[in-house]
């Protein structure tokens, strides 16, 4: 143990600053051995204790039980500075954040109290079998339990959970059921497949599920068998776009400040520019000043989204259609340009790094690809379309497993 993981027993942060500076301590550590961890594609056991060990995992949760009792605005600079040194686990800490706060989504008063105790007391990490685009996860109604059946082709976090959210739909009707079961549970078997060119460390493979058992007491929102909608139920997508907006941006930071380094350490000027040093050839400045000036400004834009947020999360039983779908619209924007920005710099760097920083041992081109992966969750022009349709025709976004 390194003397700053013996530190982090001794004092639990309470201002934003502290949990900031705690965050940058563990990207730090993150960063030693990043690029030899993605080539490898080894399970991240060790990570997710580094992240459990320094209590970002409890950032949210209650103070009374452990947690850092913060707020979302927060979460999102926290899942930017750790993907900064590796999108993986930005990624695997983003979800985790989602999924925690799903009991608030959608669970009565007594689920949330009892779910947030749980996994705070015990510094538990969540994973999520809750893939949209797969509806073959059935629910049988057993009296007092129901019953999941089927496979899901992602279930990020899989093995290095220790919760896993199911979702599936109640058979003979249209009602989708979420619950949070021990990933440890009989007839839930996660499969070694994810095998994808980027974000290659968040264990995203399919997940067979056979049988698992819940109490309906368990099932999130539901109460003598039925649900009770409210408009704050549908903020889980506009929530988990914006962990995706903050961990592209993190892993564009972490490309810009690493070929930063590269290029004032290792790059040769070019031979007839007539510079000694890269640093001072002009087509390298202005591509940095370019790339940073960019991803400035979306990170300031990212920041406001997530203020405008923060309002909605405050008072759940308030927000509108109408604040739901102008905020939805928000984040489709803000999506649109960390998407283009994190591709146009995790790309760009080598242009003003040189031939040789395509070695394998540096490893540039992690960033690239965990951006270029990720970024085909879903088709960015739809994201686009929600602004433009907002700005023309003064629609919002109805709420789907997208929008």
């Amino acid at each position: 143990m390194t003397t700053t993981e013996s530190d982090w027993a001794k004092t639990t942060p309470t201002t934003e600053a502290d949990w900031l500076t705690r965050a940058g301590e563990v990207s730090a550590l993150l960063a030693v051995d990043a690029v030899a961890r993605d080539r490898e594609g080894r399970t991240p056991y060790a990570e997710v204790q580094l992240l459990k060990d320094s209590g970002l995992v409890t950032l949210l949760g209650p103070v009374e039980h452990g947690g850092g009792g913060q707020e979302w605005p927060l979460a999102y600079k926290i899942v930017r500075e750790i993907a900064k040194a590796d999108g993986s686990i930005g990624q695997l800490l983003g979800y985790h954040y989602l999924w925690f706060w799903a009991a608030r989504l959608v669970g009565t008063p007594e689920q949330i109290t009892a779910v947030e105790e749980l996994a705070t007391a015990n510094r538990f990490f969540f994973g999520g079998a809750v893939n949209p685009r797969d509806n073959d996860v059935t629910i049988r109604d057993d009296g007092d339990s129901i019953v999941y059946n089927g496979r899901k082709s992602f279930s990020t976090g899989s093995k290095v959970s220790d919760l896993t959210v199911l979702e599936g739909v109640l058979e003979g009707t249209d009602k989708h059921i979420f619950a949070i079961v021990p990933s440890t549970v009989e007839g839930l078997t996660f499969h070694d497949d994810w095998d994808n060119i980027g974000q290659r460390l968040t264990e995203s493979g399919s997940v067979t599920i056979s049988d698992v058992r819940v109490d309906w007491a368990s099932a999130a929102g539901y109460v003598d068998k039925e649900f009770t909608p409210r408009v704050y139920n549908t903020l889980n997508v506009p929530t988990i776009q914006l962990v995706f907006v903050n961990f592209y941006l993190g892993i564009a930071r972490g490309a810009l400040e690493t070929a930063r380094t590269y290029t004032g350490s290792k790059s040769r000027s070019w031979l007839h520019g007539g510079y000694s040093r890269a640093v001072d050839e002009p087509y390298v400045i202005d591509a940095y000043g370019d790339f940073t000036s960019k991803l400035w400004a979306v990170e300031a834009f990212a920041d406001q989204v997530a203020l405008e947020a923060l309002e909605i999360h405050r008072d759940p039983a308030g927000v509108s259609e109408r604040a739901r779908g102008e905020h939805e619209v928000r984040v489709a924007a803000v999506k649109a340009r960390a998407t283009e920005v994190a591709l146009e710099i995790t790309s760009g760097v080598f242009e003003v790094t040189g031939a040789r920083s395509t070695a394998s041992r540096e490893g540039l081109d992690r960033f690239w690809r965990n951006v270029r992966t990720h970024t085909l969750h879903d088709p960015v022009a739809y994201k686009r379309r929600e602004v433009g349709v907002f700005v023309l025709r003064d629609e919002i976004p109805e709420p789907t497993w997208y929008s």
